[in-house]
């Protein structure tokens, strides 16, 4: 049975937005890629492989500190996004034989891992935005070997809880695809076939000072990818109009009157576990002059059978 995306996801304008993944990587995803990899304080057996799942958007900085806390760990970057964005990793990644800081530096190899090949998958602020997440979440457990694990982060659904309110009270279409619950994510990762996932949030408040500021973050951030989002392009008079929407609805007292967006950041960790050994059928059946050697007497008129 074909799986079932998000409803609110149009699958189109999400390949597109992954086509258009290019450096800096947006200030956001740095931030929480840092506050992840601290996390990795909390692994007992660091991984001796692991993969960097879209580095490019996921925070090219925040890889440097995943790498800089794994010294010696071989490294596979996958980059999902289109092929000016494989080759800008490539760029920054690879290794150089000419530098001899690399020479000892561990391997680093580019392209989808093999099945059961890293022992840790990073995937920081993909997930949001993927039109096929259960798909996503099943390749990440393929790639990994057993025991391994995976830690990613993504967009909760108090994410941009100010904008919708506005466009809501406006009449506006929805200003943006719904965000998943950290709930909902843990499930999906045990229907995967992950072990003990453990999920948490924290919410990020960002200030701008001006609309044209606030939505230039966001355009670096992603897009609406709601079905039902505004059709076609506008010009310059809504243009205005919505910067005088933003002006008048987000202005914050508490954050000295400058535009504030919350950002709900969902954290989730889990294990795949090693299989299982199958249970063996163990056959209990004897004949009467089995049980009956068994008999110190070798006596007896009782035959036992079960299967």
């Amino acid at each position: 049975m074909p799986e079932k995306g998000p409803p609110t996801i149009d699958p189109v304008a999400s390949a597109r937005w992954r086509a258009m993944a290019r450096e800096p990587s947006p200030w956001l995803h740095e931030e929480v890629a840092r506050r992840m990899q601290e996390r990795l304080g909390w692994i007992v057996n660091p991984p001796a492989h692991w993969c960097d799942w879209d580095p490019l958007r996921g925070g090219m900085a925040g890889h440097a500190l995943v790498a800089g806390r794994l010294k010696g760990a071989a490294q596979q970057i996958h980059e999902s996004s289109g092929e000016a964005a494989r080759a800008a990793v490539r760029g920054r990644l690879a290794r150089r034989w000419w530098r001899p800081s690399d020479w000892l530096a561990p391997a680093v190899a580019f392209g989808e891992p093999a099945p059961d090949s890293v022992e840790m998958v990073w995937a920081n602020m993909a997930l949001h935005m993927s039109a096929s997440p259960q798909a996503l979440v099943a390749q990440w457990h393929r790639a990994l070997a057993p025991d391994g694990f995976v830690m990613f982060s993504c967009l909760g659904p108090d994410t941009l809880r100010e904008l919708r309110a506005m466009y809501e009270q406006l009449g506006w279409p929805a200003a943006g695809h719904a965000f998943t619950d950290m709930h909902d994510w843990g499930d999906m990762l045990a229907a995967a076939g992950f072990a003990e996932p453990v999920m948490d949030m924290e919410r990020i408040v960002l200030t701008f000072a001006t609309p044209a500021r606030l939505l230039q973050e966001l355009r670096g951030l992603g897009r609406n990818l709601h079905p039902q989002r505004f059709a076609g392009l506008r010009g310059r008079r809504w243009r205005a109009r919505l910067e005088q929407a933003l002006a008048e609805h987000l202005a914050d007292p508490r954050q000295g009157g400058q535009l504030a967006l919350t950002f709900e950041i969902v954290y989730g960790h889990a294990f795949k576990p090693a299989p299982r050994a199958p249970r063996q059928q163990r056959s209990w059946t004897k004949t009467r002059a089995e049980l009956l050697a068994d008999r110190p007497d070798g006596s007896g008129s009782m035959d036992f059978r079960a299967a």
